[in-house]
């Protein structure tokens, strides 16, 4: 009999896994090709992307009517911040205080690009969650190459393999500075580069951005891709 009542008390504080449409980390490039300037127009679209009625719609119409998000930075594979623990965002009130936070946020870092520090850590906070989901996706936005730390493909198939769907926004630098030049521009560019080494899963995909101040309508036309589940062609904004 009491060991039927530990059970059942047990069973009473157990907290069941609270269930969203989808896990989203959205891991930035704050390395230092991006000036202070372009990590504003970047900060800025995403606050257009999430509250936007698009954007809004789309998570609205899911089964749940919810998506989580959590925000990282990164630099080198030493430099990486969970700037934005998770967050539930199902209405124009939740998306606007997800965003109010994220702007507020100092930058984290400048450094070299370890793109794999970052998917790293957004796998880890996918593990951590507490989160019920049937979709869990990671959302990489850079201007470059990974140059620091681990080979960003082990790190995307890693994630791949746990069942985590890698998309990619690849931001074109098209006037970069000399030293910079092979980082921003390998061959056969930077949005080839991410099909081949940072994406993967179910539905993948990446979207070009030919500079940042079209980074908010880009993110908005992903984040409904993503929301949504929809098919989406590797066509430039």
């Amino acid at each position: 009999m009491r060991t039927l009542i530990l059970l059942l008390l047990l069973s009473g504080t157990a907290q069941a896994a609270e269930a969203v449409d989808m896990t989203l980390v959205l891991v930035s490039d704050v390395s230092r090709s991006v000036d202070d300037s372009e990590f504003q127009m970047e900060k800025a679209g995403y606050a257009a992307a999430f509250n936007d009625p698009r954007v809004l719609a789309a998570i609205r119409g899911g089964a749940i009517g919810a998506i989580a998000v959590a925000y990282v930075e990164f630099a080198g594979s030493y430099e990486v911040n969970t700037v934005l623990d998770w967050r539930v965002v199902r209405d124009a009130a939740s998306a606007q205080r997800f965003t109010d936070a994220l702007d507020a946020a100092p930058r984290s870092f400048w450094g070299r690009t370890s793109i794999s520090a970052g998917i790293d850590r957004a796998m880890r906070l996918m593990e951590e969650s507490g989160f019920e989901a049937q979709r869990r996706v990671i959302d990489v936005a850079g201007d470059g190459t990974n140059n620091s730390g681990r080979e960003v493909a082990a790190a995307r198939d890693d994630a791949v393999t746990a069942g985590v769907t890698v998309n990619g926004l690849a931001i074109i630098n098209e006037h970069p500075v000399s030293y910079t030049y092979a980082h921003v521009q390998p061959p056969g560019g930077l949005t080839e580069w991410y099909r081949q080494n940072v994406t993967g899963g179910p539905g993948s995909f990446v979207v070009e951005v030919r500079e940042f101040a079209a980074f908010g309508e880009a993110m908005t036309r992903k984040l409904i891709n993503e929301i949504a589940a929809l098919p989406t062609a590797h066509t430039p904004l």
